[in-house]
C-alpha cells in the first residue's frame, strides 16, 4: 500500500522553518498594533457568490483557480482565494463600518495554480485593510507602514515600490475600449494568453510577461491619458506625501491588479531576488467594493503580503542569520532519583528564566548516549544530574561549544546557586 502524501502545492512547514515564520508574523503583528490596526479572524470557507461578485467572474481566479464545492445542503462554497472580500463581508455583516476601521488578518489562501518557487496552491497572506477614509494620506500610511516593515526585517535594499493609478470605473472603461481597439488590430501578434484576455479582461494584458507582447504595448494607448481629475489629483498627492517621507518609488504605467474591485491608486513592492515570482506585497484602493457587496458606500484601501515569498526573500538576503532555532540548555539525568530531581529543578528554572530554552532528555539511556544527543541538539550547555549529585545537593554544568577556540571547563554547582551560575554561563557563551 502506497503512502498518503500531501496534496501537490500544499506543503508542510517543518519545525526547522517555523521559527522564521513566527519571527515574521510577530514582527508584522507588533508593527500593525503600533499603527492602530486591530486583528480580525475570518473563515477559510465563504459562499462562492462572494468571490464572483467581488473579484470578477471573468478573472483567472474565478474562472480557473478557485477550489469550489457544494456542501450537503447544495450550497456552493469556496476556499478563500484572497482575503479582502471576506474582510469586507465581515465588516458589513458585523456592523463595523459606522466609523473608520483599520483591520488586519492572516492565514492560508487557496488557488489552483501550477506550483513553483514562491507560488503554491495553499499559500499564506497577511492582509491589511482600512475603511472609511477616502483621502490619499490613507494610501500613504499603508505604503509607509510596509516600508517600515521592510526596514525592520532588513530587506529594504531588496525591494522596489511601484505605483500606478487605474482611475475611476468610468475612466477605466473608456481606456479599456481604446486598448481593445488597438490590440484588436494586432491580435495575431499577441501571445495565446493575451488573446484570451482580450475578450474577458484586457487590462491584464498590460502586465503580460511575454516580451513580444510587451514590445507591442509600447505603441498602445496609455492609461494615464484617460484618468479622471480626481484620480489624477489623489495620485499626485500620494507621490508628494511619499517624497516628503523619503520613500522612493517608480511609476509603472502598466501596473494593474488582477482583481476587478480596484480603482484609483494601486501599488506593488517587487524584488529581483526571487525570479518570476517577484511581487511580495500588493494592494490599492477599492472604493466601490463595500457597496458592491451590499453595504453603504465606503472608501477603502488595503494590501496583502505573501508569507512564503517573504520568508524566501529573508533567507535569500541573509536577514534571518542568527535566528535559527536554538536550544540553550540540554538537561541530562541518570537514575530514578536524579530524573525526579532534574524534572523539578528545570521546571523551576523555566519559571525563573523564561527567555532560556531547556530541552529535557527523556527516554533514559547512559550518560554517554545522552551527552551525544546533547551535542547534536546544538545546545550551548548541559546540566547533568546523577545519583551522586543528588546526594551531594549539586549539579554539573558542562559547556558543549568552543568559545574563543577552546571549550570552558565543566563545574560542579550547589543547587542553591544553580540559577545565578547558569545565567552567568549563558552570558559567557553568548559573548
Amino acid at each position: 500500500m502506497s503512502n498518503i502524501r500531501a496534496i501537490r502545492g500544499m506543503n508542510d512547514i517543518l519545525p526547522g522553518a517555523t521559527p522564521y515564520w513566527q519571527y515574521l508574523e510577530q514582527t508584522v503583528a507588533d508593527l500593525l498594533a503600533r499603527y492602530g490596526y486591530g486583528e480580525i479572524r475570518l473563515p477559510v470557507v465563504e459562499q462562492t457568490e462572494l468571490f464572483k461578485r467581488s473579484i470578477g467572474e471573468v478573472t483567472d481566479i474565478v474562472e480557473k483557480e478557485m477550489y469550489t464545492f457544494d456542501d450537503r445542503n447544495g450550497e456552493s462554497l469556496t476556499l478563500r482565494p484572497e482575503g479582502t472580500a471576506g474582510c469586507v463581508r465581515a465588516a458589513i455583516q458585523q456592523g463595523l463600518l459606522g466609523v473608520p476601521q483599520r483591520l488586519w488578518y492572516s492565514g492560508p489562501m487557496f488557488r489552483y495554480e501550477r506550483p513553483q518557487k514562491g507560488r503554491q496552491r495553499q499559500f499564506h497572506q497577511i492582509g491589511v485593510e482600512a475603511f472609511g477614509i477616502a483621502t490619499a494620506d490613507m494610501d500613504a500610511e499603508l505604503v509607509l507602514l510596509s516600508a517600515r516593515l521592510w526596514r525592520q526585517l532588513g530587506i529594504e535594499d531588496c525591494v522596489e515600490l511601484q505605483l500606478n493609478s487605474i482611475g475611476s470605473l468610468a475612466a477605466r472603461d473608456a481606456y479599456r475600449s481604446a486598448l481593445v481597439d488597438f490590440l484588436g488590430q494586432h491580435r495575431e501578434a499577441l501571445d495565446a494568453d493575451s488573446q484570451r484576455r482580450l475578450e474577458s479582461n484586457p487590462l491584464r494584458i498590460l502586465d503580460s510577461k511575454n516580451p513580444d507582447t510587451q514590445a507591442l504595448l509600447d505603441g498602445a494607448p496609455t492609461l494615464a491619458n484617460y484618468l479622471d481629475d480626481e484620480s489624477r489629483a489623489d495620485f499626485e498627492q500620494l507621490c508628494e506625501l511619499l517624497e516628503a517621507a523619503g520613500v522612493a518609488y517608480v511609476v509603472n504605467p502598466r501596473l494593474v491588479r488582477g482583481l476587478d474591485y480596484y480603482n484609483k491608486t494601486v501599488f506593488e513592492w517587487v524584488t529581483d531576488r526571487l525570479g518570476a515570482q517577484g511581487t511580495i506585497c500588493a494592494g490599492g484602493r477599492y472604493d466601490g467594493l463595500v457597496e458592491q457587496l451590499g453595504g453603504r458606500s465606503t472608501p477603502a484601501v488595503g494590501f496583502a503580503m505573501g508569507m512564503e515569498r517573504l520568508v524566501l526573500l529573508l533567507e535569500e538576503s541573509g536577514a534571518l542569520a542568527g535566528r535559527e532555532p536554538a536550544v540553550d540548555v540540554y538537561v541530562i539525568s541518570a537514575g530514578a532519583g536524579a530524573h525526579r530531581a532534574a524534572l523539578a529543578a528545570v521546571e523551576s528554572l523555566r519559571t525563573d528564566m523564561p527567555d532560556t530554552t531547556f530541552l529535557q532528555h527523556t527516554g533514559g539511556g547512559s550518560f554517554k548516549s545522552q551527552l551525544k544527543k546533547a551535542d547534536k541538539s546544538g545546545a550551548r550547555l548541559a546540566l547533568i544530574w546523577g545519583e551522586d549529585e543528588v546526594a551531594a545537593g549539586t549539579v554539573t554544568l558542562k559547556p558543549l561549544r568552543d568559545s574563543g577556540g577552546e571549550r570552558r571547563p565543566q563545574q560542579t554547582v550547589p543547587t542553591g546557586q544553580l540559577q545565578a551560575t547558569l545565567q552567568g554561563a549563558i552570558a559567557n557563551e553568548i559573548e
